[in-house]
Parts: structure tokens; sequence; C-alpha cells
């Protein structure tokens, strides 16, 4: 059997490929690595429930990466605000972060739906283990976080929420995991 392992690598790349193999039982046996296989099934009560579910795909899909671009800006700002001196200079690196942030996220952040939103605010949390809120009173500070606390909040939303995977928000972490799998 290996024998025929090794013309058939020979045929393909011409050159002899080697393979890891184990011995059992005096047998010579390849071992070849393979990936993962998740099996996944979902079921729906009701076509409400199902047109409900692919909404929130929709949602995590359009708001998990600006959760991670999120997430390596507020750990570049703050490895940055640790090397300057004062913190006047902090404070000046702030309002120009702040200034090419507005500049750069502005438009993506006017497409998102009050929904999507909501979502990118919960996804915030998951990513950086810690609220929106409390993100923005750490960099910017309580006045402007209470600032934008009230404006989340004539939307119905709340920069305070919090992500809770094993609880409400267990289908968003299902969810996540299949778009990281491949699944959907």
């Amino acid at each position: 059997m290996l024998s025929a392992l090794q013309a058939a690598a020979q045929e393909q790349g011409g050159a002899m490929n080697r393979l890891p193999v184990t011995v059992y039982k005096g047998d010579t046996i390849p071992v070849i690595n393979l990936r993962d296989v998740f099996i996944y099934s979902k079921t729906f009560s009701s076509k409400r429930k199902e047109k409900e579910f692919w909404r929130k795909v929709r949602d995590v899909r359009k708001t998990l990466p600006l959760a991670h671009e999120i997430r390596g800006i507020i750990i570049e700002t703050y490895e940055f605000q640790q090397t300057l001196p004062d913190d006047k200079a902090r404070d000046k690196h702030m309002k120009k972060v702040e200034k090419e942030l507005m500049k750069t996220y502005r438009p993506v952040m006017t497409k998102l739906t009050l929904r999507q939103g909501k979502m990118l605010i919960k996804l915030v949390d998951r990513e950086c283990n810690q609220t929106s809120y409390a993100l923005i009173k750490v960099f910017r500070g309580k006045l402007r976080a209470g600032f934008y606390q009230a404006f989340a909040s004539m939307f119905g939303a709340s920069l305070k929420s919090d992500y809770d995977p094993e609880g409400e928000d267990a289908e968003i972490e299902e969810i996540i995991f299949l778009i990281e799998n491949g699944l959907i």
C-alpha cells in the first residue's frame, strides 16, 4: 500500500513526497491529519424565527469584521499612548485619533441599520471584554462617554450593553462559530 502511495505522489508532483507513517502490528500506515468536520443542522419552529435567524446572520457578517478592526485600533492606540510622556500629549493624540476615526468610519457607520449598530455594540464588548461606554470613558473621558451614551439611548441602544454568550447572546455566539468555520 505504501508503495502505491509513493508511486501516486511521484506521478503527481514528479518528486518524491514523504508522508509521515506509523507502524501498527508490523504494518506501515500513512498518517494523514484531516481538519475537523462540523455537522450542523438547525430547525426552526416557524418561518418568522427562521427569517429572524438569517437576519442575525446578515448583521453578524456585516459587523464582526468591524468589531475585529475596533479591537485592533484599541490595542494599537493603547500601546502608543503608553509611550507618550504626559496627559497633554495623550489628549492631543486622542483628539487626532478620534478625528481620523470619524473621517474613516463615519461613512461605514451611517450605512449600518439600528439593529446592526446594536449588534456592533455587543460584538465590541465580546472582542474587547469591555463595554463601548467603558472604552470611551477610558480613552476620551466620562463627559464624552456620557454624551455618546445619551445619543445612543435616543435610538434605543445602550453603550453599556454587555455581551452574554451563554444567555441572551447564545445564538449570536453560535452564528459567529458557524461563520468562522465556514459553515454558513
